[in-house]
């Protein structure tokens, strides 16, 4: 009899979540994919595990014993994984972590060259989610890690499976047409005369701005809703409106665009999430360490004091020969 685990993680999902649909959205697989492996998996072992009720595909008796018995075997591979990668003199692991565009842009770079000089032994993949997901796929065992968002004004509710490391803390600017806002700062409310872009409001980022405009009163002309900053910022470039901006994000602002203060004081905290019974897992620790070294450097670390960096006061639009606005950041 071959337990394949890969196999025996989908039969835990489809146990969690009801549907081969909601199994394989958690597992970031097609259904079909998911329904060919649980059904090779029930020829493995040689017995029916599944019963079609309608539409809905539902556990035996049988399936429902494996289920539980695969919870336990893959906690006890984590474990086992742990146990060896402490046990040997360097550090050894491959780790998968959920990001989205801003930090893999603006974080990883930095911090995985300067993990590979430092402990070459360890392999982060990196898997794009939105913000919204990662940290359920933290949960479900799908990532090993992932970054999450915070924002000032709208903490998001946490997993008690899951625990966090502060990363970085960055601070949301307004990104306007070159040469729109000639002012040091501008509150939202200054800005009310344009059409704005923004993220859509399922978006963690959508949904604070959005927040953000009702705490002073603004009912935005909403124009454009985009995913992500780098199309935000191009939008605006060529005129269409204004857009918020993160710290992460000014780095990859293309020319046309003028980034200033936003006296609306609004924040953002970028955290590591990692299930709880890996909390102590040296090599998920020393790639925490990374990526908080690579923030701290950029000057966003979780103990830097907020104030807007030097070069932001009204920065100008940077020169563009080509006539090209070009960006790739994300909102997340």
């Amino acid at each position: 009899m071959d337990l394949s685990l890969p196999r025996l993680r989908m039969l835990r999902e489809l146990r969690r979540r009801g549907t081969i649909t909601a199994a394989a959205s958690a597992l970031h697989y097609t259904a079909s994919a998911v329904s060919q492996q649980l059904a090779q998996l029930e020829r493995d072992v040689g017995t029916r595990l599944f019963e079609r009720r309608g539409r809905r595909v539902q556990l035996t008796d049988v399936g429902v014993l494996l289920a539980e018995h695969a919870e336990e075997i893959l906690a006890s591979v984590e474990r086992a994984t742990q146990a060896l990668e402490e046990a040997g003199e360097s550090v050894t692991a491959k780790l998968t972590a959920g990001v989205w565009a801003s930090v893999a842009s603006g974080l990883l770079p930095d911090a995985l060259t300067a993990l590979a000089r430092t402990h070459p032994g360890i392999l982060v993949r990196t898997r794009e989610l939105p913000p919204e997901a990662t940290a359920a796929a933290v949960r479900d065992g799908a990532l090993d890690l992932s970054f999450v968002i915070d924002y000032s004004n709208y903490p998001t509710t946490w997993d008690r499976g899951l625990e966090r490391a502060v990363i970085a803390v960055e601070r949301i600017y307004a990104a306007v047409p070159a040469g729109a806002v000639p002012a040091a700062s501008v509150t939202l409310a200054e800005l009310a005369e344009h059409p704005w872009i923004v993220a859509p409001a399922h978006s963690h980022f959508g949904h604070s701005a959005r927040l953000a405009f009702q705490s002073v009163g603004l009912a935005p002309r909403i124009h454009h809703e985009v995913e992500e900053q780098a199309t935000a910022m191009a939008m605006v470039a060529a005129g269409l409106g204004v857009t918020l901006v993160s710290d992460l994000g000014l780095a990859l602002r293309p020319a046309g665009v003028d980034i200033v203060v936003l006296g609306d004081v609004l924040t953002r905290t970028v955290s590591l999430a990692y299930r709880t019974n890996t909390a102590r897992r040296a090599a998920l620790l020393i790639v925490v360490d990374a990526i908080r070294t690579a923030a701290a450097e950029k000057g966003l670390g979780a103990d830097t004091a907020l104030s807007a960096p030097a070069d932001v006061e009204t920065v100008p639009s940077p020169p563009d020969p080509l006539g090209v606005a070009d960006g790739g950041l994300g909102l997340g």
